[in-house]
């Protein structure tokens, strides 16, 4: 896929497209023809950085619902020829999911165009998983016959099939069509879950990690052989070396972890950063100066690991650095630094903002630093942050920091987070929001109400408007 273009975030689409709590506010106060337009194209071009952790699909959902918006263009998109080429997941699952909440609060052309989706289309799987939370047996049952036909009768398409039902997300069709008494349909999916689960079985039988009784070098040899194959082994031979070395072997470890070979020296020096070798911190160094991409990048990631105030002290030191170790020694402070080192945070804060952009991947433990050390002066730039970043998680992160560090956040971006696509964000709107505010009232009390709303959220919610709280 391409990476998604992000519209300024001083814009209707460039705020729906992030999830801010201000896109659905200008979204209701703009043109509906307007606002649907800006909303269909989020939900059919998702812009999501990483769709696996961000959340966007009760929000639209949301957003469709006040705005009594229909569902032409997500038909149009699910139903469009190029849905059997392009079967990415991340082509249709936005607008799956945004059909799941939709159903859930009533709206029975969501359901309907769920159920064609799922016996018609290239990523039906999502939208049986869709279909397993929210529709009734007669309509699962229905679509039993059209989701088997995608598996010939033959034993390639029997194994497809098995590998569907063991990794199924949502296991209610599968057990309820099991249940069938028709012989192509019951009989075949019994069939389908007692081969998966014969698979698994054999998986587990035949490990192919580390075996006891290795030995350190054995370990090492095993470590080698990840990086030959591009998979980083590194840290799970760490873990065994913890499991299978003795005092006597540090010698070994050592000079494995200062001239080994990469796949060696990566897992020695992991080893020595969790076991608080006090000798790691000066390998680490070297790894970084003078080792391979692979052994350098390893050794920031030992770093991080590496526990006690000696790897905090060492931090200070290296903070300046212009490169990755330098980086991280600014994430180490900001996660377990003291109140004497907010002007390194701070500086790092806002040079990585300045240097990188407000996406910039070391800013998630600089924004937690700074809200964790209460760093009044990083208010500004954590509000850059807030508007800016593409990143909805990021953007809950600096709302919490600013809530620790902002005077005006009660009454300024608290009351926006109310309206966030993330449930964690929305908590922190609810904790801390200005009641005074006429919106805030309202909106605290549909989140009350919202049977699709997060349990945390509605517990936040219910501390400002419970019993022996004043009146919202």
């Amino acid at each position: 896929m391409f990476d998604p273009v992000i519209a300024p975030s001083g814009t209707l689409l460039g705020l729906l497209q992030r999830g801010r709590g201000d896109g659905t506010l200008h979204a209701l106060a703009a043109p509906r023809a307007e606002a649907l337009a800006a909303l269909n194209h989020c939900v059919l071009n998702d812009a999501r950085h990483d769709w696996q952790v961000e959340n966007r699909s009760l929000y639209y959902a949301r957003l469709y619902l006040d705005l009594h918006g229909g569902l032409e263009e997500i038909e149009r998109h699910l139903c469009d020829p190029y849905d059997c080429i392009d079967t990415d997941e991340a082509r249709t699952g936005l607008a799956l999911a945004v059909l799941g909440h939709l159903a859930s609060y009533g709206r029975d052309d969501a359901l309907a165009l769920l159920r064609r989706y799922a016996a018609d289309g290239a990523n039906w799987a999502w939208a049986l998983d869709e279909l397993a939370l929210r529709d009734d047996d007669n309509g699962l049952s229905a679509l039993a016959a059209p989701v088997l036909a995608r598996f010939p009768a033959t034993p390639e398409g029997d194994a497809e099939l098995a590998v569907a039902v063991r990794d199924a997300f949502e296991p209610r069709p599968w057990r309820l069509w099991a249940e069938d008494r028709r012989e192509a349909i019951g009989a075949r999916v019994r069939a389908a879950r007692e081969a998966g689960s014969f698979d698994r079985w054999q998986r587990q039988m035949r490990p192919t990690g580390p075996r006891p009784g290795w030995s350190v070098q054995a370990v090492f040899d095993w470590a080698d052989q990840g990086v030959e194959r591009g998979s980083a082994l590194h840290v799970p031979a760490a873990r065994c070396l913890s499991a299978v070395a003795g005092p006597e072997d540090r010698p070994a470890i050592v000079t494995a972890a200062r001239e080994g070979s990469d796949g060696a020296r990566c897992a020695a020096l992991h080893y020595l950063a969790e076991s608080r070798d006090p000798v790691v911190l000066d390998l680490i160094e070297a790894a970084v100066a003078g080792g391979s991409r692979t052994v350098a990048d390893a050794a920031v990631s030992a770093f991080e690991r590496t526990c006690g105030d000696e790897a905090v002290d060492r931090a200070r030191g290296w903070v300046h650095r212009p490169d990755a170790l330098g980086a991280s020694a600014a994430g180490v402070l900001a996660c377990r630094g003291g109140a004497k080192d907010d002007k390194l945070v701070l500086g790092a804060l806002r040079e990585t903002v300045r240097a990188d952009g407000p996406d910039a991947p070391l800013l998630w433990r600089l924004v937690d630093g700074a809200g964790r050390l209460g760093i009044g002066c990083a208010a500004p730039v954590l509000r850059h942050v807030y508007r800016e970043t593409a990143s909805s998680q990021l953007r809950g992160r600096a709302a919490r920091a600013l809530a620790a560090t902002d005077a005006s956040f009660a009454t300024g971006f608290a009351v926006e987070c109310l309206w966030d696509c993330e449930e964690t964000t929305r908590e922190v709107g609810a904790l801390y929001a200005e009641t005074g505010d006429v919106r805030v009232a309202e909106r605290l009390r549909r989140l009350a109400m919202d049977p699709a709303e997060e349990a945390e959220v509605q517990t936040a919610v219910r501390s400002r408007i419970g019993p022996d709280m004043p009146a919202v």
